[in-house]
């Protein structure tokens, strides 16, 4: 069963066409990643598939309902959107913060009860953030904050989660764990789509990666399909050597063809 879907999606800032006629599905159980150097339009795709876009041309679609179309309540029960270098302005607890994952199923005049509490306080265990619950958000370290803010999006118990660059602050530990934690998200048979810029976690961890180049998709599949010596190459620019670690074996860039 396709849970996400993006359907000849095309978009342009003034002259600069971002997004170039995009088509690609997500199954239930699936976890994408999308990859490609700076500019190549992974986190306009993101925000436009979180409806948070509005696309010159075609359209996404999130459990077969048009974000635009189906309500913003109705889209924040069913997806959570973590973007990239989240900032966090006012001074609320940690346990607030990610209590407001919550909000599109609660009542207008009541707080979190019951499940609403068992859903903060698992998704707070699972980000590892647990013992900053009575920290103020915004006195966090930036990999405290990108583990809070992801607690906060798993504390909405959507099927589709969207992230952004969820392990650019975070130490290799934590790198690790924030994957196991995204890749437990989609086994347990939801979608997960992240944008990294770390080949060797897209390889590790994804079931299907995306590689996108000037706002098109040039690479759709598995990780040994995708990501080539030849296609890192001609897309990052830089030259790539095997690695083989445990039985498995990766692609890891290693030198700037310039070079």
């Amino acid at each position: 069963m396709s849970m996400l879907e993006a359907i000849n999606i095309s978009h342009s800032f003034g002259d600069h066409l971002v997004l170039d006629n995009i088509n690609f599905s997500v199954a239930e159980g699936q976890m994408i990643a999308l990859v490609g150097p700076n500019g190549a339009g992974k986190t306009t795709l993101l925000r436009s598939l979180a409806g948070l876009l509005q696309t010159d041309e075609g359209s996404s679609r999130i459990m077969s309902c048009d974000p635009t179309a189906c309500g913003s309540e109705t889209l924040a029960r069913n997806m959570a959107y973590l973007p990239q270098n989240g900032e966090v302005h006012w001074p609320v607890t940690v346990e607030r913060l990610v209590a407001l994952g919550r909000l599109p199923h609660l009542d207008a005049y009541h707080g979190p009860v019951g499940s609403d509490l068992e859903a903060i306080n698992s998704a707070m265990a699972l980000a590892d953030v647990s013992h900053l619950k009575d920290r103020m958000a915004n006195t966090l370290s930036g990999g405290e904050r990108a583990r809070v803010l992801l607690a906060r999006a798993l504390a909405v118990g959507g099927q589709v989660l969207l992230a952004d660059e969820p392990v650019a602050a975070l130490d290799p530990d934590h790198q690790l764990a924030v994957m196991r934690i995204l890749k437990h998200q989609s086994q347990a048979g939801g979608v997960v789509v992240v944008v990294l810029h770390d080949l060797l976690l897209a390889q590790r961890f994804a079931d299907r990666i995306v590689l996108m180049s000037a706002g098109k998709v040039v690479g759709d599949g598995v990780a040994q399909d995708v990501l080539t010596h030849t296609s890192i190459e001609r897309v990052y620019g830089v030259k790539s050597i095997d690695v083989e670690e445990m039985g498995q074996k990766f692609l890891l860039p290693w030198l700037s063809v310039s070079n």
